[in-house]
C-alpha cells in the first residue's frame, strides 16, 4: 500500500480542517475508527502543578532535566494530557498508567491492558494524540503536526529527506505554494516513521507495508498528518478537545462525535 499524498503537480486543494468537540470522560474506540485529541500546552491548558502531579517517574525525571522553561512546561502539559486521555479509555487513574517502550523509544501500553494504539505529537502550543483500537503492526498509528512558519531551507531539507519525486515537485511549485507543500510532505514523512516506531533515520523493514497517510488542519497555522495501515477519511474521525477539569462535559460514552 502506497502513501497517499497530494500530488504537488496538481492544483493545490486544502487539507480538511478538523472540527473539535468536547472530549467525553469515558470513551471507547471501534476497531475501524480513529480518535484524535487536542491538548493545549500553553497557559490555556491544565494547571501546571496539576499536570506535573499526573506524570510517572520517567516523565517527571525528564521534565526536571529540562533547562528551557517554556519547553519544559509544554512537555509537562502534553504528557499529562496523554495520560488523562488514555485514562478515559482504560478507566484507571492517569498517574497509574504504565508504558513500555520500543527500540526507538515509542511508548505503548503493556500487553495485559486494553488493546489500544496511540501516538503523541507536540508543536508550538499544541499537542495532539491519535488513538486506535488494537495492537500490532496492522493497528499501529503515527501522528505528526507542525506549526507552519517560514523557513529558508525547505528545498535543501526536501532534497535530503523526502522522496526524489516529492522534492522535485516542491521545487517546481510556485514559490507561494512551496511552504505548505513542504509541510504536508514533512508531516506525512514523520507520521509514517512514527507509525511503526522506527524513527526518521531507520529504514523501513523490507516486508513492512506502507501505511495510508492523510493530511489535515488542526487549526489555523498548523498542518498535521496521521498514518495507519487502515485509516478512515478525515470526515469520519472523532476529534476531541481535552479541556481542564472544570470544563469537562459528560459527553457521549460511545466515542462518537459529540
Amino acid at each position: 500500500m502506497s502513501i497517499r499524498r497530494q500530488n504537488p503537480h496538481e492544483p493545490a486543494s486544502a487539507p480538511e480542517r478538523i472540527r473539535w468537540a468536547a472530549g467525553p470522560l469515558r470513551v471507547e474506540v471501534r476497531s475501524d475508527a480513529l480518535h484524535l485529541w487536542r491538548i493545549r500546552t500553553d497557559e490555556r491548558g491544565v494547571d501546571l502543578a496539576d499536570a506535573l502531579d499526573l506524570l510517572g517517574e520517567r516523565q517527571r525525571a525528564r521534565a526536571e532535566g529540562m533547562r528551557h522553561r517554556p519547553y519544559r512546561d509544554r512537555y509537562i502539559r502534553a504528557h499529562a494530557g496523554l495520560r488523562e486521555i488514555l485514562s478515559r479509555y482504560l478507566d484507571e487513574p492517569p498517574r497509574s498508567i504504565r508504558f513500555v517502550y520500543g527500540p526507538a523509544g515509542k511508548p505503548a501500553l503493556p500487553a495485559d491492558t486494553v488493546a489500544l494504539s496511540f501516538n503523541l505529537t507536540t508543536t508550538g502550543d499544541l499537542a495532539l494524540v491519535a488513538v486506535c483500537a488494537g495492537i500490532g503492526p496492522s493497528a499501529e498509528v503515527g501522528v505528526d503536526c507542525e506549526w507552519v512558519r517560514p523557513r529558508h531551507d525547505i528545498l535543501a531539507v526536501a532534497q535530503r529527506m523526502l522522496e526524489p519525486d516529492v522534492a522535485q515537485a516542491i521545487a517546481a511549485a510556485p514559490e507561494q505554494e512551496r511552504l505548505e507543500l513542504f509541510y504536508r510532505a514533512w508531516t506525512a514523512l514523520e507520521a509514517d516513521a512514527k507509525a511503526d516506531g522506527r524513527g526518521l533515520f531507520r529504514p523501513r523493514p523490507p516486508d513492512a507495508h506502507r501505511p495510508r497517510v492523510l493530511n489535515w488542519i488542526p487549526e489555523t497555522g498548523y498542518i498535521g498528518a496521521v498514518a495507519r495501515r487502515t485509516l478512515p477519511c478525515v470526515a469520519e474521525w472523532s476529534a476531541y478537545d481535552l479541556r481542564p477539569t472544570a470544563e469537562r462535559p459528560t459527553g457521549s460514552p460511545d466515542g462518537r462525535r459529540v
